[in-house]
């Protein structure tokens, strides 16, 4: 492939035009890897090799090449239908590259094709689906209140120290009371005293 190896020297025969295809595949590998990335996204048992519509609107969308004036989601869905094969739901990479070619001159209209497609790789180049992994906890303000020890009434308060630790079982069982008065009597313990 014009590339020679002998022991340690390496000989690269026509260099310019080798590097420009070396940098042409690595973009192009960078831009399959973000397909692959979105292609996969919400589907453990997808592949990576088709994209779906909802994903392809998804990736149009984070990278920038929908910006809502120009390209809107309509357009991405009836270019998303366009290049599909008739009756699939999901387009390959080359199908994602020709409705790249379909959606680049109606982004960047001033520019000639070419550039306008380098310029929308440029977008999607590296880049990752947002909100991936595990969904974060958020506090409601209904949570704190719920969950706030100091505000329990009834047997629920018994449960708890003043600090909002957890006593335990002493706080779950009825322990049994021998003083011979009723539970949560206030004048306990004040018979001796008073005959």
């Amino acid at each position: 492939m014009g590339h020679e190896c002998v022991s340690s020297s390496c000989r690269w025969s026509s260099a310019p035009s080798l590097l420009t295809s070396f940098l042409q595949s690595n973009k192009m590998s960078e831009l399959e890897n973000t397909f692959r990335k979105f292609a996969i996204y919400g589907d453990t048992s997808a592949s990576g090799n088709d994209m779906t519509g909802k994903n392809f609107s998804k990736m149009c969308k984070e990278c920038g090449v929908m910006d809502g004036k120009a390209v809107t989601s309509t357009d991405i869905d009836i270019v998303f239908n366009k290049v599909k094969t008739k009756g699939a739901r999901t387009i390959t990479f080359a199908e994602f590259q020709q409705a790249m070619k379909e959606l680049c001159s109606k982004r960047f209209k001033g520019k000639s094709p070419e550039e306008a497609l380098q310029a929308v790789y440029g977008l999607i180049e590296g880049k990752e689906p947002g909100s991936v992994g595990a969904t974060k906890a958020t506090k409601v303000g209904g949570v704190e209140r719920l969950t706030d020890t100091s505000k329990y009434t009834g047997s629920h308060k018994e449960r708890f120290d003043e600090s909002g630790k957890g006593k335990g079982l002493a706080g779950r069982q009825d322990l049994t009371d021998n003083s011979g008065y009723v539970g949560a009597y206030k004048g306990a313990g004040t018979y001796d005293q008073t005959h």
